[in-house]
């Protein structure tokens, strides 16, 4: 499903592709893989008891590993949960937080950190109770300097207290230095690592450039793991913190 979006008398163009059939949780929300989604939802709360977390990044090692995807049903679930979620995809290089829920991508994250516009002028309702979500906007040439800035901290600070959760989306650990820069700056990271596709040299690269600058990484999601049920398809699992299973998916 394609749509194109005109701005500006059509001077503007952009193009989405749309990827709301990936919002499992929303759209089964009585799914084996919703049900994996709780699992983390729960792992999640017990982590701080006593001092929840306000700010959590999402990364990978390297490219398509389904952080994204990961993201944002994670954010769902814990939405239906009760909590106000935050969404800002801080990949200022592949940005795809506004293909789940077909909205355009014009003005956002760079329009702020570049003094242009505030959190209110650019945070943007999903159409899901609960989920609020600050896309890229234009992609600059410069993402690991505005990343790095002390206008993404307030940012961050500011969106910490308008929700009860800030998930961010960053760009793989390896190819840049995005994630790793923003790993300082939040209370906890979650690496997303796909079967039989992340390395294990690179996943160990991944940690050591995380812990050099302190980062918190608080759990691992293990994706795409293939299991055999009975009736000869394959399920998938994923596993939360030290590897322990928290359902199908």
């Amino acid at each position: 499903m394609f749509k194109i979006f005109k701005k500006n008398k059509g001077l503007n163009r952009q193009i989405l592709k749309s990827r709301r059939d990936d919002l499992i949780v929303h759209l089964n929300p009585k799914s084996p893989v919703a049900e994996a989604y709780r699992g983390i939802r729960t792992n999640l709360s017990f982590i701080s008891p006593d001092r929840p977390l306000q700010t959590l990044l999402i990364t990978s090692s390297g490219a398509a590993e389904g952080k994204s995807m990961t993201l944002v049903n994670l954010a769902i679930s814990i939405a239906q949960g009760g909590k106000r979620v935050m969404i800002i995809d801080a990949d200022l290089r592949k940005p795809m937080q506004h293909k789940f829920f077909d909205l355009t991508n014009f003005s956002g994250l760079s329009n702020i950190l570049t003094g242009e516009d505030s959190l209110e002028d650019e945070l943007r309702e999903t159409g899901i109770e609960g989920v609020s979500l600050l896309s890229t906007g234009v992609i600059p040439p410069n993402p690991s300097e505005l990343l790095s800035s002390k206008r993404m901290e307030n940012l961050l600070e500011a969106a910490s207290r308008k929700v009860d959760l800030v998930l961010i989306d960053a760009p793989p650990v390896m190819p840049v230095a995005d994630a790793v820069i923003l790993g300082s700056k939040v209370d906890g990271v979650v690496l997303v690592v796909a079967s039989n596709r992340t390395h294990q040299q690179m996943l160990l690269k991944t940690r050591e450039n995380l812990d050099r600058v302190n980062a918190r990484i608080i759990g691992t999601i293990f994706n795409w793991y293939p299991l055999k049920n009975n009736r000869s398809n394959y399920n998938y699992y994923h596993y939360y913190s030290e590897g322990r299973k928290v359902g199908r998916s």
